[in-house]
């Protein structure tokens, strides 16, 4: 775990004045990172960030007490909130789910957003199952997959119909967020925003403010990185770039392979066409 270049991360962000930080997503490979490592990165992020913007951070585990101590650990070094996963082997049911994010959240005290991305854990969160979820004391806002553009609206409007006021509904997959964004969601878990975060501001600021002219052109601009995106996959991209701004130099853990010469290449290039170094 490179402690360093989680600092120079967070720093362009905290100078970018980004409203917060996800630490220890799936891009940020946190299901294949120790206990200890996860603790040295939580620390050190929330040190660099010096109160000026608060740090969620992945605690997502097999077994629901690593789960429980992941997310004390988190707590203790300053995260503001974890971000939780269903990780599983055996494929997991409703209840069992339920009971998981119960137990974190009530064990530990530390605020949780369900972390729904079915593309790695292989299980999805039914509206009906978000809404039981957003009744569990400590269990605050949920990061879901945007919907194509067509159906995000209905998408928030039911849950906004099924969650207290309070409740975050946040969006993922980053090239549908600005339809998410207009559409009135609460917040964008950005893997982009990590690499470039004036560019994430800008489009989520349009978005704010209800102009969709020009949250939609920032959105069409970043279409080359999105390709990408769609092609090299978030995780493997989100190296790559790192590396080509000189913020690290650490490479995927294995068995994750860096992308090919050519690839990398390829990202470089988007980076210097859009002008996002």
């Amino acid at each position: 775990m490179d402690a360093a270049g989680v600092r120079q991360l967070v720093r362009r962000l905290v100078e970018a004045k980004v409203d917060s930080i996800g630490l220890l997503g799936s891009t940020g490979t946190y299901a294949y990172l120790t206990r200890a490592e996860r603790r040295r990165a939580i620390e050190a992020a929330v040190d660099e960030a010096g109160g000026a913007v608060p740090v969620m951070a992945g605690v997502g585990a097999l077994r629901t007490d690593d789960a429980v101590a992941l997310a004390r650990d988190a707590k203790a070094a300053g995260a503001g909130a974890g971000l939780l996963a269903p990780v599983s082997y055996t494929p997991l049911v409703d209840e069992e789910v339920f009971v998981h994010f119960q137990t974190v959240a009530g064990e530990s005290g530390l605020p949780i957003c369900i972390y729904n991305n079915p593309g790695v854990t292989h299980f999805s969160f039914s509206a009906e199952l978000i809404q039981r979820l957003a009744g569990v004391p400590g269990v605050v806002a949920v990061k879901n997959p945007a919907p194509p553009a067509d159906q995000v609206a209905a998408h928030l409007a039911d849950l906004r119909g099924r969650v207290p006021a309070s409740f975050s509904l946040g969006y993922s997959a980053d090239a549908n967020c600005a339809e998410a964004m207009l559409a009135g969601g609460d917040a964008w878990h950005s893997v982009v925003g990590g690499m470039f975060p004036a560019v994430a501001l800008a489009l989520c600021r349009a978005a704010q403010s209800g102009d969709p002219v020009e949250t939609r052109r920032l959105n069409a601009r970043l279409e080359p990185l999105w390709r990408l995106f769609r092609e090299l996959t978030g995780l493997r991209l989100a190296y790559a770039a790192a590396n080509v701004l000189g913020l690290t130099s650490a490479q995927p853990p294995r068995p994750i392979l860096p992308l090919s010469e050519a690839a990398q290449a390829r990202v470089a290039s988007v980076i210097e066409e859009l002008r996002l170094g």
